[in-house]
């Protein structure tokens, strides 16, 4: 005999998290023709050495992998400089930004983060019983530093900042960083997303050099972006050794598997491949920056992988229905905007066809 239990009589969720919006990711491609620019992939294939370690990984898929993701913290502490016990991995940025929130915010505490910037970090923040403290951007799509040093209070525990940012690419500034940081209290964490720091051209920040020199500064990367490893899952952050080891103490064990493990030491070694991919990247945002300035749009000087056409609702649906006609997937954002990652040059052609005449749409 079954019975049918009512909706009221089953366990209810948090109230932070029944009110939770659904994290919207970017669509994937529905056919070989489709332009999948929604989710800020890499659109090159992976790199063969790469392929090479994963497959060999893949026979081994049935032992746990080191669940201190050992080897791993020991090749990107090689490759950036530090040490080991300064680094803390996780399946991907995202995973540990969400250890970092776990690690040092309790119920009610405060983090400050630019908005719109990466749309996961309100919900991993009130997921987590904090309370998310966002600070609009400029208009030049800057985060507002000033703003956000006045925003914290006895209440913050954490500042995140994104750069370049997610999803207007435009990067922060090192004196602009360096007064921020003298004005951000010794006790609150400060976290500087650095998701697409490998396409960051031009003078850039020097982040480890603040890193060393300011001790609640906290660096996230991931091996998602440049290194075309969104399916394996694997990021790290770079913190002083103390709060490196509370960040893997609320990770989740054997949380980044013996693939993705293998897969982010091959990737560090392959640092001229990269480069050269990386490479092609920043010409190719330029080319279409350039071209898209020409025909009338109002393009901020992306760093990333992807460019931001900031754009009111009516302007936002236009946008992504024309795309969407040509079949190419941009990512919108309600109330603020289009974002499209670039790819090879016959496919960002394909969107600057669409794109060509700022005239014949809606005025923002």
């Amino acid at each position: 005999m079954t019975s049918t239990l009512s909706e009221a009589a089953a366990p209810a969720l948090r109230a932070a998290v029944a009110s939770l919006p659904a994290y919207v990711a970017g669509k994937s491609a529905e056919s070989a023709l489709t332009a999948a620019l929604a989710s800020n992939e890499s659109h090159f294939p992976p790199l063969p050495s790469v392929v090479d370690v994963v497959t060999a990984e893949a026979a081994r898929m049935h032992r746990y992998p080191n669940m201190g993701v050992v080897d791993a913290r020991a090749a990107i502490a090689r490759h950036v400089g530090v040490s080991a016990d300064e680094v803390a991995a996780g399946p991907g940025s995202s995973g540990v930004l969400q250890q970092i929130i776990s690690a040092v915010c309790d119920a009610g505490d405060e983090v400050v983060f630019a908005w719109r910037s990466f749309e996961a970090y309100p919900i991993l923040v009130t997921v987590a019983g904090a309370r998310p403290v966002p600070v609009p951007l400029l208009k030049d799509e800057r985060h507002d530093l000033p703003a956000m040093a006045a925003a914290i209070t006895d209440r913050t525990r954490l500042v995140i900042l994104c750069s370049p940012n997610n999803p207007t690419g435009v990067s922060i500034g090192t004196a602009e960083l360096e007064d921020f940081l003298q004005a951000v209290p010794a006790h609150v964490l400060v976290v500087l997303d650095e998701a697409y720091i490998e396409y960051q051209r031009g003078p850039g920040l020097d982040s480890l050099g603040f890193y060393r020199r300011y001790p609640n500064l906290c660096i996230l990367r991931t091996f998602s972006k440049a290194y075309g490893l969104a399916g394996l899952r694997v990021g790290y952050a770079i913190a002083r050794p103390s709060v490196a080891d509370g960040l893997r103490r609320t990770a989740i064990p054997f949380g980044v598997n013996r693939m993705a493990q293998s897969a982010a030491i091959a990737s560090l070694a392959a640092g001229d491949e990269l480069a050269a991919r990386t490479d092609a990247v920043a010409a190719e945002r330029t080319r279409v920056i350039t071209a898209l300035r020409e025909a009338g749009w109002d393009v901020p000087d992306s760093q990333a992988n992807f460019y931001w056409l900031r754009a009111s609702d009516e302007l936002r649906a236009q946008l992504l229905e024309a795309l969407s006609a040509a079949d190419i997937l941009a990512r919108g954002y309600a109330g603020d905007g289009v974002r499209i990652s670039l790819a090879d040059t016959q496919t960002n052609n394909r969107v600057l066809e669409v794109l060509a005449g700022r005239g014949r749409f809606a005025a923002q």
